[in-house]
């Protein structure tokens, strides 16, 4: 067996990677192991299971991806601890660059202490790695990191507190599953409460402690507070209020973004303390003892608050499934909202402030800057380019941090950066080079940054065309956020904002996320907004709510103003039930539809039971119930990856042709503007399928018909096109648009299992490619609910996140209805 495949058995064995990891597969190159090893993260997690606390895992950057810096610094942590705790020579270690460029993996391999057999090994294999890497980047493995750094040691520690000496009965009526869903919330409430008292008074008991108290203070006062009025309305009002009492304490119980945000502060405050101070830890495990007979110490119960507050919603999610009561149900899911905002709301604090320690160790490394970088938003990603100005056409190696709102440009030398440029990207768009991607060598892909008043622009040069369509992306996010489409929607001027207080939308009237740069305030009406929300404000200067103004978001399904007014954007619905004209509708002519129908929205009064609208397939116009229909799943998320436009049959052989097999495309036929064909890579040629129309239905066979294009294409996703065309044995697998590599991840991890479907209850706009845009409505195939700080991995119509893979990052609390 290679010794390379010899290293990833161990690696396996020492519980670093999991055993179905692709390294194992038949398949499998070196080049596996080595995209998998190179941002350094899983080395680390190997030296603490070899040796625990040889690294502070604290200080690992968990999620890299799209900083070479942080991978470097990372795989520097590395081998500074194979240095300094297992004794390892300088000369015995790689160079950082060695492994993240992969410029010599051989020398890599050796460090790693793994057992081996007898084994030729052909040093040609290491050859290309380097070029390889170039073409693919670092693989964002979401399943890996998620399986090495959980936090179920905080989870079980919260599950052995909460506890309770009753077991229910194996049978239970439905009523009876409600009133334990209710005694579970009163009793945690109780054990939790008696929890946060015993921790306060431990610390309350040593003066050196005291500062911790005063944290535990505030908590306590809320809880018991919160107590008391659970216990009220399950003892004496069959909890018929206990929706009031969430949805009232929510406000106060935000108080638990600033104890998230100070935790890990206080746990290592308290690791100093004792590690100095012989009598503390030894009061501390006194009081551990007192507290809860010395199953955990006191360290340990400072993460349990983060856990309880993160239950409260899934305690009314069960008790909402067994409320069968209308009232009850619907008055339980207000409640059941309001602690699903505030969890994201602890979740978004708790993943800025991990932002915000990235963000200082750029500041520390980068010479020269004379403000915070936190004032240029959240980081995009660094890494190296080549850059030249339009007046001066010499290129120079340079190494760049992407924030939201500028470009760093520095001058690398070793482990320290030298600021030589800040690039403020209010001032400039993107413009790509098309001309540079047919060079075809290295640092020849690039793009143009121009300034908006034709002052002295850039151009950035990459060493790979894939890695130029990476950058295009994190640059298109970056100024998406600080120029969305919505901001000066009917006079608005919406800018990114820091809030210093707690802030709610004034469109859904939920919390804005984060702890900086949480949201949009107008400069002119003071109204704050999510990204997402920015299309559903009336005209700038008034203080109504979303309810009296016109909405032009897709899928909300309450699209205008009073007395109809006609929709900009025009918003496509599905039909979901049949509607041939009975009842008649009072404002016009009636529209006959069926089920599968795309309707363009003409207009649609908030309060009114009829929309006018225009059937797609057959220009049919007239008014139809508006619970007939449902957001339509083709806007915005089935065309961008899958249309292609006009385009001839040649061009679109061009694209496919050098494409897996089984990518296609869906395009006009030039020559026949209004009309469609598919064009399709199968047995390594390309094949076209022209879409035939008949009585406003769609079809490439005669025994299959479809009600739209959209209905025809996810048909064939999961059919073979042979039905039709005996020699194209193939479904439409991979949309043209997706990356190149991906396809390939996509096709390696078909394997992966779905664990359950989700729809997308609320509008969700990304901040970041590795997250994923949703509208209300989308239907999400969800892979793991494992992701960290509230975040699950899925997919959405195929759609993929930062041109990486097909594990995309999902909201939790967006995604709330499971099917399977």
């Amino acid at each position: 067996m290679e010794y390379w495949r010899q290293c990833a058995l161990w690696l396996i064995n020492c519980k670093v990677l999991p055993a179905n990891h692709r390294v194992t597969w038949e398949s499998a190159q070196v080049f596996d192991l080595a995209q998998t090893l190179r941002d350094g993260v899983l080395l680390c997690h190997l030296l603490n299971n070899l040796r625990p606390q040889s690294i502070n895992l604290k200080e690992i950057n968990l999620r890299p991806q799209m900083s070479q810096f942080l991978c470097l610094k990372n795989i520097r942590t590395f081998l500074a601890a194979c240095s300094d705790v297992f004794g390892m020579k300088k000369s015995e270690l790689f160079e950082a660059f060695d492994l993240f460029d992969v410029r010599d993996f051989g020398k890599v391999r050796p460090v790693l202490p793994y057992p081996s057999e007898e084994s030729v090994e052909d040093e040609d294999i290491y050859n290309h790695l380097e070029d390889l890497i170039d073409e693919n980047g670092v693989e964002d493995e979401e399943d890996l990191y998620d399986c090495v750094y959980d936090d179920e040691d905080g989870g079980e520690i919260y599950e052995d507190l909460m506890k309770t000496e009753a077991v229910p009965p194996p049978k239970q009526a439905e009523t009876d599953i409600r009133s334990c869903c209710l005694t579970e919330i009163k009793q945690t409430e109780e054990k939790y409460t008696e929890t946060l008292e015993s921790i306060e008074k431990a610390f309350e008991k040593h003066q050196h402690l005291r500062i911790f108290a005063v944290v535990f203070q505030d908590l306590v006062k809320v809880h018991k507070c919160l107590l008391v009025e659970i216990q009220e309305s399950v003892h004496h009002r069959s909890a018929h209020n206990l929706y009031q009492i969430f949805t009232t304490f929510k406000e106060r119980l935000l108080i638990y973004g600033k104890y998230c945000s100070h935790v890990e502060t206080a746990i290592a405050g308290l690791d100093d303390i004792c590690k100095d101070r012989e009598d503390v830890r030894m009061k501390l495990e006194e009081c551990s003892k007192r507290a809860n007979y010395g199953k955990f110490t006191l360290r340990d119960l400072l993460v349990v608050p983060m856990q309880r507050v993160l239950k409260y919603h899934l305690l009314l999610q069960e008790l909402v499934k067994h409320t069968h009561d209308a009232t009850d149900k619907s008055n339980l899911r207000t409640a059941l909202d309001a602690m699903k905002d505030l969890a994201q709301y602890v979740n978004e604090v708790k993943r800025d402030n991990e932002t915000m320690r990235e963000i200082d160790q750029y500041q520390k490394s980068i010479e020269n800057l004379n403000q915070p970088l936190s004032n240029y938003g959240r980081p995009k990603g660094d890494g190296e380019v080549r850059v030249t100005s339009v007046d001066k056409r010499a290129k120079q190696d340079r190494h760049i941090f992407l924030f939201d709102a500028a470009v760093i440009v520095c001058k690398r030398r070793g482990d320290i950066y030298e600021m030589r440029e800040v690039i403020d990207l209010h001032l400039f768009k993107i413009t790509n080079n098309p001309t540079s991607d047919k060079e075809n060598r290295k640092w020849s892909y690039g793009f143009y940054l121009t300034h908006n008043q034709g002052q002295t622009g850039f151009e950035f040069f990459f060493k790979t065309k894939e890695l130029k369509k990476k950058w295009l992306e994190q640059f298109g996010m970056a100024i998406s956020n600080i120029r969305p489409e919505n901001a000066t929607n009917n006079l608005h001027e919406f800018n990114m904002h820091t809030f210093e207080r707690i802030t709610s939308c004034n469109s859904c009237h939920m919390l804005l996320r984060g702890i900086f740069n949480q949201g949009y305030l107008c400069s002119k009406c003071g109204l704050g907004a999510h990204k997402e929300c920015l299309a559903r404000f009336g005209s700038c200067g008034k203080t109504g709510n979303i309810s009296d103004t016109v909405k032009t978001s897709l899928k909300s399904k309450r699209y205008a103003g009073a007395n109809c007014v006609p929709l900009a954007g025009r918003p496509k619905m599905l039909v979901i039930r049949n509607y041939f004209g009975v009842p008649s509708p009072a404002s016009g002519p009636a529209l006959s539809i069926q089920t599968g129908d795309i309707i363009e929205i003409i207009c649609a009064d908030l309060h009114s039971p009829w929309w006018q609208g225009k059937i797609l397939a057959t220009k049919d116009v007239g008014f139809f119930p508006s619970d007939a229909v449902k957001p339509c799943p083709c806007s915005k998320t089935f065309w961008p990856c899958r249309f292609a436009g006009p385009m001839e049959r040649l061009q679109a052989e061009a694209e496919l042709i050098n494409r897996v097999n089984s990518t296609y495309l869906v395009r006009h036929r030039s020559r026949e503007y209004t009309e469609y064909a598919i064009s399709i890579k199968y047995n390594n040629d390309v094949k076209h399928i022209k879409i035939l129309t008949k009585d406003g239905c769609f079809y490439i066979a005669e025994n299959k018909k479809f009600r739209s294009i959209l209905e025809l294409i996810e048909y064939y996703k999961h059919h073979s096109l042979r039905e039709g065309f005996r020699s194209l044995d193939t479904t439409l697998k991979f949309p043209y648009q997706e990356p190149e590599n991906a396809a390939m991840q996509r096709l390696n991890r078909s394997g992966s299992n779905m664990i359950g479907v989700a729809i997308a209850r609320y509008d969700f706009s990304s901040r970041d490619t590795r997250e994923l845009s949703l509208q209300e409505g989308d239907v999400v195939k969800i892979y793991t609910k494992s992701g960290a700080n509230g975040w699950w991995r899925g997919e959405v119509n195929g759609r993929v996140s930062g041109g990486l893979k097909i594990i995309i990052i999902i909201i939790i609390i967006i995604i709330i209805h499971l099917f399977i």
